[in-house]
């Protein structure tokens, strides 16, 4: 079984695998209504008790993927976000199309919004695409200035002064979430809401992994001291952690094809790795789960043999010698916990 954790003070506890739900929603390619199901049935069965979905998966078809899974489901915690609204499109749409990344049947397009009705307005709509009566996280989506550039500005107010955490502190004041939080790729988001919210969790994609550690500075020394729990999302680093520099496969980090000083590093992590006969993917995945703030490690899963092929990474034994000589390279930082 997945061993589970208390998640900072929202009184749940996560497993420590988590399912990343994007694939469902047909990220970058179509993907069989059988097949979704067949990987959310292995999940089950392998014991993952914490998924986190998005309207944005999708345009709403991880959500409803999810919620037909999980509706005979007492055991689990369910996490989606905030921050964009769906609108109604003529439909129907092509799914061999990808629309900002998703290959989706689903006729709506995604329109950002943080304020109060919006947030009100996505969490009623989440619960009715999940078909379920309680959602325990609310995530606010991919605000922050990677994602909004210029506007961001604008979109912070939104959340702050037009009422988005208001809202987001009434659900949780009302138990009709257990607590709320960030979903998002970038550390200065998170510590700019923190001065305005009392924040119960943030799942952070990609910026505390085995290959960066920046949030030690910090955002982690910020959460430890407000009781604030961390999810990992992205432990691959957007695919390169997972692959490997060897498999031949197109080499992506954060999105984008991966710069030579990406690759170098990954390549001397790798070397380290294949010395000591532990796959580079079962280090990357488990490397954040040392951190005593990190609940729980969610990769996005597409398919039963990448749930089988995660659960043998998560167990996979990896010798203490193999952290002291990542430390000793420099390869992870000193103040890194590890394993």
């Amino acid at each position: 079984m997945i061993a589970r954790r208390d998640l900072g003070r929202t009184g749940l506890t996560v497993t420590e695998l988590g399912f990343g739900t994007a694939p469902l929603g047909n990220l970058f390619r179509p993907l069989p209504d059988s097949l979704a199901r067949e990987t959310l049935a292995a999940a089950e069965r392998e014991g993952f008790g914490y998924y986190d979905t998005a309207p944005f998966y999708g345009f709403g078809l991880s959500e409803r993927r999810l919620g037909d899974a999980l509706r005979a489901r007492k055991d689990i915690v369910l996490s989606t976000k905030v921050g964009r609204l769906l609108k109604a499109v003529p439909g129907p749409v092509d799914e061999t199309i990808v629309r900002h990344g998703y290959a989706t049947p689903m006729p709506f397009e995604p329109v950002y919004d943080y304020s109060y009705d919006a947030v009100m307005r996505s969490f009623e709509q989440s619960l009715q695409r999940l078909g379920l009566s309680r959602i325990d996280l609310l995530y606010i989506h991919d605000i922050g200035r990677l994602t909004h550039g210029d506007l961001n500005a604008a979109r912070m107010a939104e959340l702050t002064t037009g009422g988005g955490l208001k809202a987001l502190e009434e659900l949780r004041q009302s138990g009709a979430i257990a607590g709320f939080g960030m979903g998002v790729n970038e550390v200065p988001a998170c510590l700019e809401v923190m001065d305005h919210a009392r924040l119960d969790v943030i799942l952070l994609a990609g910026r505390y992994t085995l290959l960066e550690q920046t949030p030690l500075d910090d955002l982690f020394p910020r959460c430890d001291a407000a009781g604030t729990g961390i999810v990992v999302g992205g432990p691959y680093n957007s695919g390169i952690l997972a692959m490997g520099t060897q498999s031949g496969a197109p080499l992506y980090y954060d999105y984008a094809p991966a710069p030579a000083e990406v690759i170098g590093r990954v390549r001397r992590i790798e070397a380290v790795c294949n010395r000591h006969g532990v796959p580079l993917a079962a280090a990357a995945l488990q490397f954040p789960l040392a951190h005593p703030l990190v609940a729980s490690v969610i990769p996005g899963l597409d398919s039963p043999q990448r749930v089988d092929q995660t659960i043998a990474l998560y167990r996979q034994k990896i010798p203490a010698t193999l952290w002291q000589e990542l430390r000793a390279e420099n390869l992870i930082r000193g103040d890194a916990p590890i394993p």
